[in-house]
């Protein structure tokens, strides 16, 4: 425990206290902006970490990730505009309590629900990230082969977007990792002549297009079709009642978000939407949950910012990112010469437990802000995007231009930001992209070092204890939904073949006049009934 001590003095350094606030201010902004997230603003602000310290620079990085899960909440509940996709759910209830003229009992219930997940997931991060780290000490290229294999896979499969379009998305960011010279041999690599690109694509400007550029010009267009009007915020603190009806959704919220925070593909997104479904499924009184349940709102609340600290375990644990922002800050690391994996935490301690040490503050920092700048929040939504929009491309083309003071990373920049926002129109998640490109180094790397190590033969993947288990996962993730569709057509087999037999029945020597008669009364009536229940069920939302 002496270097978790330790860490508390790195954090209580006053440049690392002052960019811990300037990060979840920033993210808490970025929160109630719709649509930028995180992720592009982590990306915008890479090259502004440069002449920063490795520790600094990632205390504030993710003091925006965490800190956008609370300012998220903020345009949910008054908007009904998710400020952030893992905000999504919030929607269904927090604006309709926010209808019932208590949207500040949602937005303190959210608060409180943000901060115990975000702790309880701190003080496991704890305990639980050391332990995965003296795991991965046995990893070699087959078992990274295997886990670069798998975090892909599942990102595509669990991405939103569908999983064909996911998986194309994933396609061509291993694509885009192999241009450059080979590592191995010096041999260019769809170069196309440009000298600009023998190193390979750098991912500070594909980052910024997909991400930044992208989600602006997307976003842009999306605000301007619609046009809300905030709710007002009266009493920002719950009720007795209202934290006794939501302890529970808080306490299941922050398991369940710590531990699917952890897999690869699952993050906060998932997390919210796996606490929600959970509470409504065990609830007594289903028909609450879209018309102000308060547990809708603390559960996907809670669940959202347990995941996005506990996304931080397989990133600096293993140097495997679990989601798109955790790949954005993958990059912000190894821009700052750190390399993520189980060395970290027994070569760099310092910025290890300076980072995880950072959340509680971090954490505390958030609570109490988050209830009493509600009414400044609520001002900034109301500047007009054309305003906004302009300011945020100029300060992403200068910083792409700072990195390597380079010309074609500006343009670099515009044809991802182009292609970020073509996809985005065309239902394609850029952040499997980002994730295989960031992956696609490591993947091949450990590929072609195993096969050398097996002198060629693939079978010693399995022959490997932990990349054996790997890849039985890899297969089942993907055999899952081939499982599913037959499990579903079973199902929907004894009903056909009921019907076939009433089919073949009829053509057999008719049912008595009576059985006809009785058959004709009844059937009117049972139609009619039905007719009354779908009318008396259609306005329900």
């Amino acid at each position: 425990m002496s270097e978790v001590i330790d860490g508390f003095a790195v954090v209580l350094e006053p440049t690392n206290l002052l960019y811990c606030l300037v990060g979840v201010v920033i993210g808490m902004l970025i929160g109630v902006l719709p649509g930028l997230g995180p992720a592009a603003t982590i990306a915008i602000l890479l090259p502004l970490t440069f002449g920063l310290e490795p520790v600094t620079a990632i205390i504030m990085l993710a003091g925006i990730f965490y800190g956008a899960q609370y300012g998220g909440t903020i345009t949910s509940v008054l908007l009904r505009l998710p400020g952030e996709a893992s905000s999504v759910v919030t929607v269904f209830d927090g604006h309709a309590l926010a209808r019932q003229g208590r949207a500040g009992t949602a937005l303190g219930i959210a608060a409180i629900g943000s901060f115990v997940g975000g702790t309880l997931a701190i003080v496991a991060l704890t305990f639980v990230a050391p332990l995965v780290a003296e795991f991965a000490l046995d990893f070699g290229p087959p078992e990274y082969t295997a886990l670069a294999l798998l975090g892909i896979l599942l990102v595509s499969t669990i991405s939103s977007g569908g999983r064909l379009r996911a998986l194309t998305a994933a396609a061509i960011g291993l694509l885009l990792a192999t241009v450059g010279r080979d590592d191995f041999t010096s041999a260019e690599r769809f170069t196309l002549g440009n000298l600009s690109l023998a190193d390979g694509l750098d991912f500070v400007p594909i980052a910024m297009g997909l991400f930044g550029l992208g989600e602006i010009l997307y976003n842009l267009e999306e605000r301007h079709r619609t046009v809300h009007a905030p709710a007002t915020v009266a009493n920002v603190w719950p009720s007795r009642t209202d934290l006794k009806q939501s302890g529970g959704a808080i306490g299941r919220g922050s398991v369940l978000g710590f531990f699917l925070g952890i897999l690869p593909g699952g993050g906060a997104v998932l997390a919210s939407l796996a606490a929600y479904a959970l509470e409504k499924r065990r609830s007594k009184h289903p028909e609450r949950f879209g018309n102000g349940a308060i547990e809708g709102v603390a559960a996907p609340e809670t669940a959202n910012n347990a995941a996005a600290t506990s996304s931080f375990i397989p990133l600096l644990s293993l140097g495997i990112p679990a989601n798109a922002t955790m790949a954005v800050i993958f990059g912000a690391l190894l821009i700052q010469g750190v390399t993520p994996g189980p060395q970290l935490i027994t070569e760099n301690p310092e910025l290890f437990w300076g980072v995880v040490n950072s959340m509680y503050l971090g954490n505390i920092l958030l609570l109490i802000m988050s209830i009493p700048l509600v009414g400044l929040f609520v001002r900034i939504l109301r500047i007009r995007a054309t305003v906004l929009a302009p300011i945020t491309v100029l300060i992403t083309l200068v910083g792409a231009y700072t990195v390597n003071n380079s010309v074609f990373d500006i343009g670099l920049v515009i044809a991802f930001g182009v292609l970020g926002y073509l996809m985005k129109k065309a239902g394609f998640d850029p952040g499997p992209m980002v994730l295989a490109f960031v992956l696609g180094s490591l993947l091949e790397t450990s590929l072609r070092r195993s096969l050398l190590l097996f002198d060629g033969d693939p079978t010693g993947f399995v022959t490997r204890p932990i990349s054996g288990v790997l890849l039985a996962v890899l297969i089942a993730v993907i055999l899952l939904p081939a499982a599913q569709l037959l499990r579903r057509r079973t199902q929907a087999a004894p009903p056909a073949t009921a019907a076939a037999s009433l089919t073949g029945a009829t053509q057999e020597p008719g049912p008595a006049p009576a059985a006809e008669a009785e058959a004709a009364a009844t059937t009117p009536a049972t139609t009619t009934t039905a007719d009354r229940t779908i009318r008396r069920e259609e306005p329900h939302p």
